[in-house]
């Protein structure tokens, strides 16, 4: 328990603290944000902050903080230090930095933003790799909550499958503020009642006892399975997450006030990572460690893992209600909002004024078609792409907010950006060499590409540093 309570204040101590810092680099202004100065009362248009701020946390939360927590504590307890660290220095950084960039760029979409400040051939590339990378998350986000609601319900799984994809055209349609900004808010409550219900059932139920912190890799196949990198890119959103870039843009549109950045952006990753640091405690908690919590998983998936831990420390009423609602709600929450990142990144694209109904619904059918087929794919197959590809997102887009930095403010304040930068290429290059998905290849040889790799961007970045140092003060 000690371990836990440390790390869950080490969270809360790096929103004020760290996150305070990031904020100074950016020095908020009272200027006018998009959502006043181009409201059109579909995509642009001011909320109240608490609905900004529980709109972005159950957007950018999905089955990340929960699924990939789990999947990643059956490493053990070490995983707090990622999901901590990840969280203070990596994922929080990224989210403020897509969030804030956006406001100061007239809520551009993820892929404007990193073509501006990395190039033509960038921007092309993230067009296509964004869609593909909100298009996957959808699809699992289907899948998840059905296989929940078909376990509780007994409905058939395509039924449930088929209206979910209902409501995902319906919310990627319609302005913001119609079904999205009027049902989060309830939706929030029930997902923040959940995780500290389950956090209360671990610290009141004598019959279970919290692991503390061991610095070795506790999963039941040993080395066959290195913490480094494969923790790394299967607890996802629940440290930093790629997908959190493309949700920050549909927040800067609904911001009144850059001042709100840090609470809404900073805070709502902070808040995750807490989220996350709960799931992994109650599983090797609940299944009395990582075997226990491995071979749960393996029978009955993830799903079935928070089923029991639902369960088990909340029991059958209110609260088991309320955990389920949590687990079935948050990955749809974020499902619809990312297929309507992927329309307004194409329409970005296009130069498609999305006022026009009839203009997003050309853009919307297409995109839940294919959604719906590439729900048909092998579920577990589908979450390994998507964590790959969610968190090589992510690393773009330290890189972009790297040079934005250099470009925009004097000193080192680049340097909060470069050096997570630097780590998440490492961890996905060795991944995608080393992983079962991936090249097969051995550790050894994956981590040494891995390494070079990360040097190798490293050197280009200080090669053009003069340059976008240059950019800086012809700007001043």
């Amino acid at each position: 328990m000690v371990t836990f309570l440390v790390a869950l204040a080490a969270l809360i101590g790096g929103f004020f603290i760290y996150g305070k810092i990031i904020d100074n680099f950016f020095k908020p202004t009272d200027n006018p944000t998009p959502a006043i100065t181009k409201n059109d009362g579909v995509d642009f248009v001011p909320l109240p902050t608490w609905k900004v701020f529980l709109i972005q946390l159950l957007n950018i939360a999905g089955l990340g903080p929960i699924f990939g927590a789990l999947g990643g504590a059956i490493w053990g307890p070490s995983v707090y230090l990622w999901i901590v660290g990840g969280t203070i220095f990596a994922g929080g950084v990224h989210d403020y930095l897509s969030g804030m960039i956006s406001l100061r760029e007239d809520g551009k979409s993820l892929s404007e933003i990193v073509g501006k400040y990395m190039g033509d051939k960038v921007l092309k590339f993230m067009r296509v790799f964004l869609v593909l990378l909100l298009v996957l998350l959808s699809a699992v986000f289907t899948v998840g909550p059905a296989g929940l609601l078909k376990m509780l319900t007994g409905i058939d799984l395509m039924i449930l499958v088929a209206i979910i994809l209902l409501y995902y055209f319906l919310a990627t349609l319609l302005p913001i503020d119609s079904i999205i900004g009027r049902l989060y808010p309830i939706f929030g409550i029930c997902f923040i009642l959940m995780a500290l219900g389950i956090m209360g059932g671990m610290f009141l139920d004598s019959s279970f006892t919290m692991p503390e912190m061991e610095l070795a890799n506790l999963h039941p196949k040993g080395d066959e399975m290195p913490i480094y990198p494969l923790m790394f890119v299967t607890v996802a959103c629940g440290a930093i997450s790629g997908f959190h870039a493309t949700q920050s843009p549909l927040m800067s549109r609904c911001l009144k006030s850059e001042r709100l950045a840090r609470p809404v952006f900073y805070g709502a990753m902070v808040s995750e990572g807490v989220i996350a640091l709960i799931w992994a405690a109650a599983g090797i908690t609940f299944f009395h460690g990582t075997e226990g919590l491995a071979a749960e998983i393996s029978a009955h998936g993830a799903g079935g893992a928070v089923y029991q831990i639902s369960q088990g420390f909340l029991g059958n009423g209110l609260g088991m209600v309320l955990a389920m609602i949590g687990v079935i709600v948050c990955p749809i929450t974020s499902g619809d909002t990312a297929l309507r990142s992927a329309r307004l990144i194409i329409a970005d694209a296009l130069n498609s004024n999305q006022q026009i109904i009839k203009n997003r619904l050309m853009l919307a059918l297409p995109i839940i078609i294919v959604t719906g087929i590439i729900t048909q794919m092998h579920y577990e197959t589908v979450w390994r792409y998507f964590a790959w590809v969610n968190q090589s997102i992510a690393t773009i887009m330290l890189w972009t907010g790297a040079v934005y930095m250099l470009q925009k403010f004097e000193g080192n304040a680049f340097l909060t950006a470069l050096i997570p930068a630097v780590f998440m290429t490492n961890v996905t290059i060795t991944y995608i060499f080393y992983a079962p998905e991936g090249l097969q290849l051995p550790l050894t040889i994956s981590n040494v590409v891995g390494l070079i790799c990360a040097v190798v961007c490293l050197i280009q970045f200080w090669r053009n540093r003069h340059h976008n140092e240059e950019l800086r003060i012809h700007n001043a």
